[in-house]
């Protein structure tokens, strides 16, 4: 959670290193390139995080609205719904398009999402899934309702998980998602 104007720089440049690497900027600006129109939209959600988080004084309440607004404005254009507060910081978007996030969601450093993809509550409660550290979801992939996902899972292009893995390095496919696999992890990641 981005509370103060520390934590906002400092995910900020971690997420601008991510997604324009050095002297870039100006090639992705004059080529458009999608990985710097998403750049934006994270910029926007995070301070929108930051803002919302210190929505008690009247300066901040004032700016969270605008910075929400752009969020929403460019989250349309590139079909990407995210609600504050939801990731942690590192989040790595591949493909804009029909990514969805339930405001109840929490889901830890460095996720990946590569595009289509769901995490969202399944419509009978409002409970939402909680993602670990370095989740990667494929193409299409869904996480529906009250689970937990350990750190390290990956969750193979077009399953739709519904139940909770606690296991690190799981491999989820299918649907339902089952394991199919357990990938060693043996490092850490910073």
């Amino acid at each position: 959670m981005i509370s103060t104007k520390k934590d906002l720089i400092k995910v900020l440049q971690a997420e601008k290193m991510m997604y324009l690497p050095r002297g870039s900027k100006f090639e992705s600006i004059l080529t458009s390139d999608n990985k710097y129109k998403i750049y934006l939209y994270l910029v926007a959600l995070r301070k929108t995080e930051y803002h919302y988080n210190n929505r008690n004084r009247l300066f901040h309440k004032l700016l969270y609205l605008m910075y929400r607004r752009r969020k929403n404005i460019l989250g349309r254009r590139l079909g990407l719904e995210i609600s504050e507060n939801s990731f942690a910081a590192e989040l790595m978007i591949h493909h804009s398009g029909n990514i969805v996030v339930n405001g109840y969601a929490r889901i830890g450093k460095q996720c990946i999402l590569h595009g289509n993809n769901c995490i969202g509550n399944d419509g009978k409660s409002f409970d939402a899934p909680i993602l670990g550290e370095r989740v990667r979801l494929g193409v299409g992939a869904k996480v529906i309702g009250n689970v937990t996902i350990a750190d390290d899972v990956v969750i193979a292009a077009g399953a739709v998980v519904v139940e909770s893995c606690l296991v690190r390095g799981a491999v989820l496919a299918g649907v339902p998602a089952k394991c199919i696999k357990v990938n060693s992890v043996d490092f850490e990641v910073n």
